[in-house]
């Protein structure tokens, strides 16, 4: 809360604008179908929030996922949950018509929330990815390289991060005057918000396209070359049943990987002129809505440890 006062403050003293508050305009060429989205997001928003939620008790109550892996996915699972808080009511307020408007506050609030946690998952799974290299690469130094308390350094190196990022991007762009109000999304993000702008934001974009880079192409480019490290190190394994073994403990991290760096890659490294409002919006909802849903459904229904564990909590509560 102390880093968002100051973000306030620093709002208050550089900001000039007569703008007190803004309108959210993310699905009004949807006006026909508002009430089917709503139902679709608010099914898939309950998806998700139970599904990290079951995640995150599942690894917390059964020993047996008390390892590296699953304390990673417990953190990202927790983050994810917080990261659609964030944005889904509000989108969901919106496409009812019960209030499409936030506060000039509210919205660096969210701006900020959702750079956080964002950025965080980004270097998470990059924790996750570097977890799977050691088990593979280095088997009977696991226990020894990925102890505790690296775990929690990795975990909090990631939040970090993102707390860094957020309040220097939000600082940045509500110093900005605003003369509009209509935001051309569902949320308080990086580019629609700059768009309100009075003023040239030239500098405010060179600033989030290095940003974008460094917190987008780096991690990706780690998980790429851990990936590439591990695929190397299963090709040497005898067996089949061996290799089988070694790649299916990689395919779901891989197959999150993949969804969220290329949404990410899309909505942030793609060019100015490119950037259409539908195109836009279509990648922001699939990183917002869908991927929160990916971690559960892929780590935890296509894992079998996870599948014993939910079977064995299940088991406890009926007996």
């Amino acid at each position: 809360m102390l880093i968002l006062y100051t973000i306030y403050d620093l709002m208050k003293k550089e900001n000039h604008t007569l703008v007190s508050e803004f309108t959210f305009q993310g699905f009004s060429s949807f006006c026909e179908h508002q009430f089917t989205l709503f139902i679709m997001f608010f099914a898939l928003y309950m998806l998700t929030l139970a599904g990290n939620i079951i995640t995150v008790a599942i690894i917390s109550l059964d020993h047996h996922l008390h390892t590296p892996m699953y304390f990673f996915l417990s953190v990202l699972s927790a983050s994810e949950t917080v990261y659609t808080v964030i944005i889904i009511p509000k989108m969901l307020c919106n496409l009812i018509g019960l209030s499409q408007s936030i506060s000039l506050a509210g919205c660096a609030t969210q701006m900020f929330f959702f750079i956080t946690l964002a950025i965080n998952n980004c270097f998470l799974l990059t924790a996750m990815g570097y977890d799977r290299y050691v088990a593979i690469c280095h088997p009977l130094r696991y226990t020894v390289i990925m102890n505790r308390r690296v775990c929690i350094q990795l975990v909090w190196g990631a939040c970090g991060i993102g707390l860094i990022v957020a309040m220097t991007q939000v600082t940045s762009v509500f110093r900005l005057p605003f003369c509009a109000t209509k935001v051309a999304h569902f949320f308080c993000d990086i580019r629609p918000v700059m768009k309100l702008s009075c003023i040239d934001t030239t500098v405010n974009e060179i600033l989030t396209l290095i940003i974008s880079v460094l917190v987008i192409l780096v991690p990706m480019g780690l998980v790429f070359i851990s990936y590439i490290l591990i695929i190397s190190t299963i090709l040497k394994i005898a067996s089949a049943e061996g290799r089988k073994k070694a790649f299916a403990t990689c395919a779901s991290h891989l197959t999150v990987v993949i969804v969220h760096y290329g949404c990410a890659s899309i909505a942030y490294l793609k060019p100015k002129s490119e950037n259409s409002k539908g195109e836009d919006q279509l990648i922001s909802v699939t990183y917002t809505v869908i991927t929160p849903l990916l971690n559960p459904v892929v780590y935890t229904l296509r894992n079998k440890e996870a599948k014993e564990a939910l079977l064995r909590a299940i088991g406890r509560k009926l007996s």
